[in-house]
């Protein structure tokens, strides 16, 4: 979403507060809010599982985008059924008109304001999908759109990178897409012991306080929190930062990596992160500089947890991290260059 790296350094012993840093440190308090409408959540869950649908489709902008990834490897996993990601501007610009029926079509958008969003749900309600919206902007123009909505109830978010409402849309989707919500329980107690270790995200951001380039990477449930993380970095601190399938990774872009290139690891415990232990490995034999965020160097409260909801902790240390690094580098993570709360394209 942003252009070239950040200019000179600058070096501060506490960091200042901020809109950004008070909204990652809501997150708990938004978590538990959501978590005590499970019941709402779970009628519109019932109401979508009865249409028995075939195939879902995601779409989303941005941030929400990483969340809309999430929400596709959930419906592949737990409930064995094809799904994908959405072009919007296939219907918006191009006009296509696909045959949907039997389909659940969700739409995903902290703000609902983006035009293509709202016209390729109303494309695809049309056309015969069951369409949802899950967005923080009850009265916006992609609720209106949709057959069912979902307020994330997250509060206005007034930093232009998101956070709270990206947490909160993945909790919410685990929730629609047929979590259990006495699963999600121990969530907000355990995004504050996340929370609580900001002082190791603060410190590794020294490590790229100079750095170009970047290289995230993660696999399964993890690979939407790299590609979020990379999102963070490149919005607030101006870093060229791409985040790869730690599967991908091995397929031509590690031949790129090199002790000038760090790299960032999700790895939680759970099938995805013993998947990709060995890459890791692989890539510090290398001499690669690897921070590793879930265990190790970042860890997270996973403890009694499922695999499928540490999405909505892992990313949790790299925002801290995002936001401290900006600051290092001289940036206002709140309102970084080029950048507006609400992107609308068509």
């Amino acid at each position: 979403m942003t252009d070239e790296p950040a200019g000179s350094a600058v070096t501060s012993t506490a960091p200042p507060g901020g809109l950004m840093a008070a909204e990652i440190a809501e997150q708990p308090e938004v978590l538990g809010s959501l978590l005590a409408r499970a019941p709402e959540l779970a009628e519109v869950a019932a109401a979508l599982a009865r249409r028995e649908p075939r195939f879902v489709l995601v779409t989303a902008r941005g941030t929400s985008d990483h969340a809309a990834l999430y929400a596709k490897y959930l419906v592949e996993i737990r409930h064995g059924r094809p799904a994908g990601l959405v072009s919007p501007s296939t219907m918006t610009v191009y006009g296509a008109r696909p045959d949907l029926s039997g389909v659940l079509f969700v739409a995903v958008s902290q703000s609902g304001g983006s035009p293509d969003l709202a016209e390729s749900t109303a494309v695809a309600r049309s056309c015969g999908a069951t369409t949802v919206a899950v967005t923080n902007s009850g009265g916006s123009a992609l609720a209106a759109a949709a057959e069912f909505a979902v307020d994330l109830g997250a509060g206005p978010e007034r930093a232009v990178a998101a956070t709270k409402t990206y947490t909160a849309e993945l909790l919410a989707l685990y929730l629609l897409l047929g979590g259990s919500p006495d699963a999600a329980r121990p969530l907000p107690e355990a995004a504050a012991k996340t929370l609580a270790g900001a002082g190791a995200a603060y410190a590794a951001a020294a490590r790229y306080r100079f750095a170009n380039r970047l290289v995230t990477t993660g696999r399964g449930y993890s690979y939407p929190a790299a590609c979020e993380g990379a999102l963070k970095l490149m919005e607030t601190s101006y870093l060229s930062a791409h985040a790869f399938s730690t599967a991908d990774l091995l397929h031509g872009p590690v031949a790129m990596l090199d002790s000038a290139v760090p790299v960032i690891a999700v790895v939680s415990p759970g099938q995805g992160g013993e998947a990709a232990r060995p890459v890791v490995a692989r890539l510090r034999e290398t001499g690669a500089d690897v921070l590793v965020v879930g265990t190790g160097d970042l860890p997270i409260a996973a403890e009694g947890l499922p695999e499928e909801l540490l999405p909505v902790l892992e990313i949790m240390p790299l925002q801290q991290l995002a936001w401290r690094l900006a600051i290092d580098r001289g940036g206002d993570p709140d309102r970084p260059r080029g950048l507006s709360k609400v992107t609308r394209t068509r």
